[in-house]
């Protein structure tokens, strides 16, 4: 159990990270109009919201990023205010932020509505959808000064995806199944943000509707899911090579799966596939060529 809330944990990281597991106060965004002055000092909460604001060119105002922000290479050089799970609020008021930018979830509100009280200008934001993610990028660029740069952003996104799916309309859908953990055996259900993935990149989730949105399932579910395409985030950056081979020897375990069959099994990186951001057409493209390989030729997860 421990070990599932902590793949869990580095699915929500990763996505905001991006999507929000678990359901969510009703948080309204605060300064989603433009600020009196300019923002100067920036501080963001989640990896995703890094990567928003250094992709809007912010790099000079950006002040201090959570510790999981590793995208990009500049996010290094930045100070750090705590994981995104937990925001340091001490650390982030020594920052002396004009703007603070978070994501609504509990742990995240409750040091949004301390800075807010003390009189910090706090933008939250809801990033659980594709079309949310390109809002939030609309009223971060909107909030700092950077509105014709979010516009350019958002058409870029949007057309990188357009083009996407003009190559992949035609095509049957393919069944996929996404795992979250091997053992015991958590997938992907259709109540999530990886499910929306899965359905850009031309795919169907092979697993029906369930009440919970990463489903535990046993072998006589799994052999009759009719699975096409098996695709796991690998734990981590590192070693994608080794987690792809065991990740081939675990299902030969299950011979008669078309996935196996066809060793249609696929270890991805994660950051790039499971983070709401702007390197959302790229995570797409890595899932589309694992779909649909007679479209685009796969290539080793670790290129880009």
């Amino acid at each position: 159990m421990k070990k599932l809330w902590w793949l869990l944990a580095i699915i929500l990281c990763l996505s905001g990270a991006g999507f929000v597991i678990f359901g969510v106060p009703n948080v309204q965004n605060r300064s989603a109009s433009p600020l009196p002055n300019k923002p100067v000092r920036i501080v963001s909460l989640a990896p995703n919201l890094t990567e928003i604001l250094f992709a809007l060119e912010l790099d000079e105002q950006i002040v201090a990023v959570s510790n999981d922000s590793d995208y990009p290479l500049e996010a290094a050089d930045k100070k750090k205010i705590g994981t995104f799970w937990q925001p340091n609020t001490e650390a982030i008021i020594a920052c002396k932020p004009d703007l603070v930018v978070t994501l609504q979830f509990e742990q995240q509100k409750a040091v949004a509505d301390t800075l807010n009280r003390l009189g910090y200008q706090i933008l939250t934001l809801k990033i659980e959808k594709v079309e949310e993610l390109l809002t939030a990028i609309q009223k971060i660029g909107t909030a700092t000064g950077s509105r014709q740069r979010a516009d350019q952003l958002i058409n870029n996104i949007r057309n990188q995806m357009n083009n996407l799916q003009l190559k992949i309309n035609s095509t049957n859908k393919v069944r996929v199944l996404w795992v979250v953990q091997p053992e015991p055996l958590r997938v992907v259900g259709r109540k999530t943000f990886v499910n929306e993935l899965i359905e850009l990149a031309g795919g169907e989730n092979a697993i029906g509707p369930t009440i919970a949105q990463y489903p535990q399932i046993g072998t006589e579910e799994l052999l009759v899911c009719g699975a096409e395409i098996i695709i796991q985030s690998a734990m981590g950056t590192g070693n994608i090579g080794e987690q792809q081979k065991a990740a081939e020897l675990f299902w030969t375990k299950w011979p008669s799966l078309t996935a196996v069959k066809n060793n249609s099994i696929y270890v991805l990186e994660p950051g790039t596939i499971l983070r709401l951001g702007p390197r959302l057409p790229q995570g797409l493209m890595l899932i589309a060529r694992c779909l649909h390989p007679d479209i685009f030729r796969y290539t080793n997860n670790t290129t880009q």
